[in-house]
This record gives C-alpha cells, structure tokens and sequence, in this order.
C-alpha cells in the first residue's frame, strides 16, 4: 500500500513539472520581452528631447544637478521677457569668453611677431594659421576692397559658433546652436550687418534698387508690373538666405545629437538580451558593439561638422557682404 503510494506521489511529481516547466520558459520570455520594453519606452522621443532642449537646469547625472539662477520675467509691449539663465545662455557665456581668451591670445601672439619676436607655436600657431586663412581667403575674397572692416565680425562669428558647437559634445556639455533662437539671433545681427553694409557702399538710391530693381531698357508699360512682381520677390530673398542661416546650423547640430542618443537607445534596448540564450546573447551584444560603433562615428563626425558649420556660417555672411556691396 506504501509503495503505492508513493509510486502515485512520483507520478504526480513528474506531471507537475511537466507543466511548470513550458510556464517557467514563458514567464522568463515575457520577462525578457517586458524589460526590452521597459527600456525602449525608457528611452523614447522625450527622453531624447530632453537631452536636447534648453532647460533651467545643468545635469551632471549620475552625480546630481545644479539649478540655474531664475530671473522674474518683465514685461515690453504687452511682450514677456525672461532674461533667466538657462542651460543654453551658460554655454553661450562659455563660448564667448573662450572666444575673448582665443582673440587675447592670438592678438597678443600676432604684436609680439610684429615687434622681431619668435613665431607662435602649438595652438597659438593653429589658431594665427585660422586667422590668416579666414582673413585673406574668406573675408577679403569675397567682400573685396574695403572688407578689412568686417574681417573681426566674421572671424569672432567664425570661434563663436565652432565653441558653441564643440561645447555640446562634452561629457555634461549643452550645444546652444541646437537652439533655433539661438542660431535666428546671429541671423539677425548678420542682417542688421549685411544690410547696412549694402547702404552705406550703395547710398539710399542704390540700396533702393536692391529691392526696386528695373533692367535697362525694359519698356515703360512693364515697368510698374515688373516692380510688382520682383519687389517682393526680391525683399523675400533678403530673408530668405538669413534664415537658410538659421535653420542650416540648427538643423546640423540638433539631427547629429538625435542620432548619437537613437544609437545609445539601441544599446538599452537591446542590451537586456544579453543571458537570455545563445541567440539574445549574440544579438544583443552584436547590438551593443555595433550601435557603440556607429556612436562613436558620428560622433567623429560631429566634431568635423561642428567646424564646418561655423566655416560655413562665415564664408555666407562674407560673400553677402560682397554680393551686396557690389549689387547691381
């Protein structure tokens, strides 16, 4: 009888792990699927908007954060004005005293030159080989004669922009040229520059005719429909070239950061594969591997991107300076 018994109980024993066993399985799936998951919607569009955006505070994750001073917002006009310092408005502080050191540095390297002394070397020497080069083949080339004049806007927009770029990709950095008011404000005041330029060169009849602008020998009945039609045309392109300004050097600096941070979201994604089987193993440390990879080459090709932007910047703001200068 107790033999029975206990032939009955093993029998019981093996049923029950039979069916506990598929169950287990699909319990540790679901668990691997449910993590995966986790960290996909851990890792979505607003997390990624939030290492992008400007924010009122500087993030120094995992060792904590540092509120930012707020300012109470005024207003002029019926228009609210907020003058708090945000998390962009610091790095623009950063890349503007690095700029002042930069031309300090380089201005005194150039005197001591000029008065019989050694030539500069190591990055005082790079940066007097940028300085020449921006002069003489940018400014110079293409605003002719007279362009010595703009040669310090451009080459201060030139540093300016390249340390405000290269400031974002920093461990705890920020780039405020991802920052479409930041990048529309240097639109503006190369406006304001390329603008006055034309008519201080044209007089007010020859600036005039930058947005009035007839050809010779057009007949006098075709005169007012021509002025209807090329005056706006010809007013929208003044602004329109401004904000190809603003939007090129926002649009390049903000798609290279979202595609580093989709590349690290791949690594949380994928990476809880990892001991989850042979096949999770490899395809989630191939992930990883590969998304690193391709981290760290956009991120190469970032710090090239964040130099040619600001060349880029530079060498428009001086051939419009030129283009208008000699309009017409």
């Amino acid at each position: 009888m107790l033999d029975r018994s206990m032939a009955s109980l093993r029998s019981l024993t093996e049923r029950v792990q039979e069916h506990a066993a598929p169950a287990a399985a699909a319990a540790q799936e679901h668990h691997g699927a449910a993590a995966a998951g986790e960290h996909a919607e851990e890792w979505g569009t607003e997390v990624m908007m939030h290492h992008v955006v400007d924010s009122n505070i500087w993030e120094f994750k995992p060792f904590g954060e540092i509120p930012l001073p707020t300012l109470p917002a005024f207003n002029i006009g019926g228009l609210e004005v907020d003058l708090s310092i945000t998390k962009h408005v610091l790095f623009l502080m950063f890349a503007a005293v690095l700029t002042i050191v930069t031309m300090f540095f380089a201005a005194r390297s150039t005197q001591r030159l000029e008065n019989g002394e050694k030539a500069p070397r190591g990055i005082l020497n790079g940066i007097e080989a940028f300085y020449l080069y921006l002069r003489d083949d940018v400014v110079m080339a293409n605003i002719g004669r007279g362009g010595e004049r703009f040669v310090p806007l451009v080459i201060t927009f030139f540093f300016f922009i390249l340390y405000a770029n290269l400031l974002g990709l920093i461990p705890f950095g920020a780039t405020a040229t991802g920052n479409i008011m930041v990048t529309a404000a240097l639109a503006i005041i190369a406006l304001v520059v390329i603008e006055t330029a034309g008519f201080i060169a044209l007089g007010p009849m020859g600036y005039a005719k930058t947005v009035f602008f007839l050809p010779p020998g057009l007949p006098g009945p075709l005169k007012p429909v021509t002025l209807l039609i090329m005056a706006p045309v010809e007013l929208i392109a003044k602004f329109s070239k401004i904000m190809a300004l603003a939007i090129r050097l926002f649009a390049n600096m903000t798609a290279g950061h979202f595609v580093i941070l989709a590349f690290m979201g791949l690594i949380l994604t994928y990476g809880s594969m990892v001991g989850q089987g042979l096949f999770g193993t490899t395809v989630g440390a191939a992930t990883i591997l590969g998304s690193m990879g391709l981290a760290l080459f956009v991120m190469m090709l970032e710090i090239f991107i964040a130099l040619l932007q600001a060349y880029i910047f530079a060498m428009l703001v001086s051939v419009f300076i030129g283009l208008i200068r000699h309009a017409h």
